[in-house]
C-alpha cells in the first residue's frame, strides 16, 4: 500500500483552473501508475485519468478530456491533476491511488484517504 496526500482543492468559479497534488510516501513510487478519481454529492465515486510509471501513457474520462492533464515528477514522488475551464459537474473529493495503469475502476482500490474537495460555483 502507497501512502498518498492529496492537496490543492478550493473553492472555485466556472471556467477556473486548479492544480491537484498527490505526494506519495514510497521510494518506489516510479514502479506504479498513478489515477485520480472523484466522487461528488450522492455520486459514485468515478474514474478521471491515470498515467502510467514512467509517464508515457495516459488515460481521461470523457467528461474531462481537452481539459483536466494528469502528470507526474517522479523525483518528486508527486502526481499532479491540472484542471482548466472547470465545470459546476466537477465539483467533488479528488482521491488520487497508486497501482496498475489498467486499473479504472474504483471497486479496484481497497482504500481512499481524505482526498482534496473541490467546489466549482457557477
Amino acid at each position: 500500500q502507497v501512502q498518498v496526500v492529496e492537496s490543492g482543492g478550493g473553492l472555485v468559479q466556472t471556467g477556473d483552473s486548479l492544480r491537484l497534488s498527490c505526494a506519495a510516501s514510497t521510494r518506489t513510487f516510479g514502479n506504479y501508475a498513478m489515477a485520480w478519481f472523484r466522487q461528488g454529492p450522492g455520486k459514485e465515486r468515478e474514474f478521471v485519468a491515470a498515467i502510467s510509471s514512467t509517464g508515457s501513457r495516459t488515460r481521461y474520462s470523457d467528461p474531462v478530456k481537452g481539459r483536466f492533464t494528469i502528470s507526474r515528477d517522479n523525483a518528486k514522488n508527486t502526481a499532479y491533476l491540472q484542471m482548466n475551464r472547470l465545470e459546476p459537474e466537477d465539483s467533488g473529493v479528488y482521491s488520487c491511488v497508486a497501482g496498475p495503469f489498467t486499473r479504472t475502476m474504483a471497486a479496484d482500490y481497497d482504500y481512499w484517504g481524505q482526498g482534496t474537495q473541490v467546489t466549482v460555483s457557477p
